[in-house]
């Protein structure tokens, strides 16, 4: 494994890693009960953890290949940067897009 391998694969995991916190986040931070607020931000990250187990992980079940994959990792993350956007604004979802980017870049180029 090389060091670009190994930094892209560190990158790639704390983008993932960062999709949880903000799905988490933008869940409780909504405008409801206590309650209901952790009961939103508890299904959003397992709805987001079964998805990416299923399809996106590097053990899934029904691993993506392909345009199926750039589509589930555009919206994957795409639904990340969003809810960085709406919990801390757009400087913190640019910098959680420069992230994944980072991770993908070798992805994309060593293909």
């Amino acid at each position: 494994m090389s060091a670009v391998s190994a930094v892209s694969g560190v990158l790639a995991f704390l983008a993932e890693i960062g999709v949880y916190v903000a799905a988490g986040w933008w869940g409780f931070t909504r405008r409801a009960p206590l309650a209901v607020r952790l009961l939103l931000a508890m299904t959003l990250v397992a709805l987001f953890a079964a998805l990416w187990g299923m399809f996106g992980a590097p053990s899934a079940a029904h691993p993506l290949h392909g345009a199926a994959r750039a589509a589930l990792e555009l919206c994957w993350f795409g639904a990340g940067a969003g809810a960085w956007a709406a919990v801390k604004g757009w400087r913190a979802a640019l910098s959680f897009t420069g992230v994944w980017l980072l991770s993908a870049v070798p992805e994309l180029v060593c293909a």
